[in-house]
C-alpha cells in the first residue's frame, strides 16, 4: 500500500488575504498540516497542490514537495476539490507514481495531528470503507431548529419540536480538515461523503471553520487552549 498527503492550497483568498500562509501561534498555518503529514509517517509524498510561487517557497520550507503547479482552470474560486485532486493524481501518474490511498489535507486545519491521521487510518483498514471523514455533533440538536415564516417564528420540523434532546438522533457535520480515500474508489465514484464512507470522530472543542477574523482569532484561542490542557496533563 502506498499513501500520499495531497495539501490543497491555492493562492487566492478574499475574505482572509494570504490565509493559508498566514501567521497562526507563530508559524504559517499550512505549516501544520504539513508537519502533522510528515510526523505520522503515513506517506511516500507529502505535496502541495498550489497555483502561488509563494506558497510553494513557504510548504518547501516545512518539507512538502511542489513537484508541478496548480493549472490555471483549477485554481480559481469556483475550483472543485475533487477535480485538483483528479489533476494531482493525474500528473502523478505521467511522473510514473501511482498511490493506492491519499488524504485530501486543508491547508488551514491547525487540530490536524500526527496521531488523527494515524488513527482516522485505521479505518480505511476495512475492505467495506472507501472514504474516512472527520466529523463532529452539532452542539445543539439541528432537528429543535426555528426558521422565520412571515416575519415570525416556526419549528422547522414540527414533529420535533417537543422531543427532548436525548430522544434525538445524533446529526454529524463535516469538521473541514482531511479526509482519506482509496483511490480506486474514488477515481470510481467521486462523491466522498457518500461512497462507503465511514465517520472520524472529533471533539467540538477540536474544530474551527475559518472563513472571518472572528474566527481566525477563535481558532487560535481553542488552539492555545488546548496546548495548555496537553502540557498541564503531561506535568509540563
Amino acid at each position: 500500500m502506498s499513501a500520499i498527503a495531497i495539501i490543497t492550497a491555492r493562492g487566492g483568498s478574499k475574505r482572509i488575504p494570504k490565509k493559508n500562509i498566514r501567521d497562526f501561534c507563530g508559524k504559517p498555518i499550512i505549516a501544520y498540516s504539513i508537519q502533522a503529514a510528515l510526523a505520522s509517517n503515513l506517506f511516500e509524498t507529502v505535496m502541495v497542490s498550489t497555483d502561488s510561487e509563494e506558497i510553494a517557497g513557504i510548504a518547501r520550507n516545512y518539507g512538502a514537495e511542489i513537484p508541478f503547479f496548480r493549472s490555471e482552470k483549477n485554481a480559481g474560486d469556483y475550483a472543485d476539490t475533487a477535480d485538483v485532486l483528479l489533476e494531482v493524481l493525474g500528473e502523478y501518474r505521467k511522473l510514473g507514481k501511482q498511490f493506492t490511498e491519499f488524504c485530501c489535507i486543508y491547508p488551514t486545519a491547525p487540530f490536524v495531528t500526527a496521531e488523527k491521521l494515524r488513527d482516522s487510518h485505521c479505518l480505511l483498514a476495512d475492505a467495506n470503507v472507501c472514504n474516512v471523514v472527520p466529523m463532529t455533533a452539532f452542539s445543539f440538536p439541528p432537528q429543535r431548529g426555528m426558521i422565520k415564516e412571515g416575519g415570525y417564528l416556526a419549528p422547522a420540523y414540527p414533529e420535533y419540536i417537543r422531543a427532548r434532546s436525548q430522544d434525538l438522533t445524533e446529526i454529524l457535520h463535516d469538521c473541514g480538515q482531511f479526509y482519506w480515500c482509496k483511490t480506486d474508489a474514488f477515481l470510481e465514484n467521486r462523491n466522498i461523503l457518500f461512497h462507503k464512507t465511514v465517520p472520524f470522530l472529533v471533539s467540538e472543542l477540536e474544530v474551527q471553520d475559518i472563513d472571518r477574523e472572528s474566527d481566525w482569532e477563535l481558532a487560535e484561542w481553542k488552539y492555545r487552549y488546548m496546548n495548555r490542557e496537553l502540557r498541564e496533563r503531561n506535568g509540563g
